[in-house]
């Protein structure tokens, strides 16, 4: 199959990436031409990891199993809007030094496995070049996000085309997944970016609360500036998941959600997902592992024709089955069961 490229300069990259955030102020007489232009060149950049992804995601499925034999692996192309609320975020980062522009994702059972899993990548000799090991598990978020990232810089003496380019690997535990999708889910409906720790207080912290519940479930270090006696912990998560009605919400948000697969998603390579919350809708569409450029370009026309859309997102992933599609994503699906057991087990 035909992979794509990289077809601009890093500083072409840049430009676009500062086109995509720059503060419209007057849309009558904006150069639309010169945000179509950016939007280009920054849908080459996200292809163009496309095939350095493609390597890693192998080799993390690979040893995903040497530990876990029904490890959960799973690979993604950064979403435009993703992109843009980074830059906003981190006014100094360039488009093309961001880490996880292709990223892929191995859940594992538990904790043991994570760290077993990333020993399996400490002490492997492949060429490509650890850039860093970002270890939220051990010095977790503020907001309460656990789990391991390696940032790696692909090298190949062979594929030379696209050495240099980044590619982050994340380690989880089913519980951390868990924390993680109902972030998304609840930032979904409020239309805040609770991810990048923005929006109401209150869920702020619920979420970095909850982090901890499920860090002392796991043994491993609590969140900080939260409880770390048990009964104090509970107590400030029983009067927020109250407050916030938090069980209630999560099943709501869920409950009503149509799920649109279309015929191409059976036997699928690559999936594009279409999340429309205030249509109660999540659209599935599948493509072929020689259909990428294709499905890289209607990635970008959903991206556009939902710009405007209150809630609405989409990505662009890969994996095994829709099974698999649907416990990797649960987000775009709405799926908090898991974490609302763990909100559950806690307030027990």
């Amino acid at each position: 199959m035909a992979w794509a490229v990289p077809q601009y300069t890093k500083s072409q990259v840049d430009a676009a990436g500062q086109v995509l955030v720059e503060d419209v102020k007057d849309f009558a007489t904006y150069d639309w031409g010169k945000y179509e232009n950016a939007l280009t060149v920054i849908n080459n950049w996200r292809s163009s990891h496309s095939f350095p992804l493609n390597t890693f995601q192998v080799g993390l499925r690979e040893k995903g199993r040497q530990v876990d034999s029904n490890c959960l692996v799973a690979q993604r192309i950064k979403r435009l809007s993703s992109i843009s609320l980074k830059l906003r975020r981190f006014k100094t980062m360039k488009l093309s030094q961001m880490q996880d522009i292709g990223g892929c994702r191995a859940i594992v059972k538990n904790v043991i496995n994570v760290n077993q899993l990333l020993g399996l990548y400490q002490r492997s000799g492949i060429k490509h070049k650890l850039d860093h090991i970002d270890d939220y598990i051990k010095n977790p978020q503020k907001s309460g996000y656990r789990g391991t990232h390696l940032i790696y810089r692909y090298y190949s003496d062979r594929k030379k085309t696209y050495n240099g380019l980044k590619i982050e690997i994340q380690l989880r535990s089913p519980l951390q997944h868990a924390w993680a999708t109902a972030v998304e889910t609840v930032g979904t409906f409020i239309k805040q970016a609770l991810k990048s720790s923005q929006g109401e207080e209150d869920w702020l912290r619920f979420f970095a609360l909850m982090g901890t519940a499920i860090a002392f479930r796991e043994r491993t270090p609590p969140v900080p500036d939260t409880p770390t006696e048990r009964s104090a912990l509970k107590n400030a998560l029983r009067q927020y998941a109250s407050g916030l009605d938090v069980v209630h919400r999560l099943h709501t948000y869920g409950a009503a959600l149509q799920t649109l697969e279309e015929p191409s998603a059976l036997d699928a390579h690559y999936y594009l997902l279409r999340l429309e919350p205030s249509e109660h809708r999540v659209t599935v569409t599948g493509f072929k592992a020689n259909e990428l450029e294709q499905a890289s370009k209607e990635y970008l026309e959903v991206e556009r024709s939902i710009k405007d859309q209150a809630g609405a997102d989409a990505v662009l992933v890969s994996v095994e089955s829709l099974d698999s599609l649907r416990r990797a994503y649960p987000n775009y699906f709405l799926d908090t069961g898991k974490f609302i057991e763990a909100v559950n087990r806690v307030l027990e």
